[in-house]
């Protein structure tokens, strides 16, 4: 994971002085972009620290050998539940709350309940049924 959190990290040295260019170039009238660029070099800093503490943590994985062999990144890769149909509730959960936005709010009122029912079926998918664990 060391060349992802350099990637990242790197980031904050490229959005920083960005924002203070933009703020410059602007004349300090349009804050809004001035601080959302401020904001995506402070989110690429935290990954970046994210990602150096991880790989500290676990080691090197063979992505960041020179010598390593394909074989040895083979193997369970996480843990996904291929059946499971509660992604697709709070996708449209999402789609419906942003379609309330445009809409009307009695449209997002009834996404967020929704969303709130998807986010609690997913989480509790495997403490019930056929594959509770």
């Amino acid at each position: 994971m060391k060349i992802e959190s350099w990637i990242f990290g790197a980031g904050v040295f490229f959005f920083v002085p960005v924002s203070l260019v933009y703020g410059f170039l602007t004349n300090w009238h349009e804050w809004v972009g001035t601080l959302g660029i401020l904001l995506v070099g402070g989110l690429s800093g935290m990954i970046g620290g994210y990602l150096g503490f991880t790989g500290k943590r676990i080691g090197m994985r063979p992505e960041d050998r020179n010598d390593a062999e394909i074989h040895e990144g083979a193997g369970e890769q996480g843990h996904f539940s291929p059946w499971s149909w509660w992604p697709l509730v709070l996708g449209l959960a999402c789609a419906g709350g942003f379609l309330g936005l445009a809409v009307g709010w009695w449209i997002l009122f009834i996404a967020a309940g929704l969303a709130v029912v998807a986010l609690v079926g997913w989480v509790f998918e495997y403490s019930r049924g056929d594959h509770a664990h």
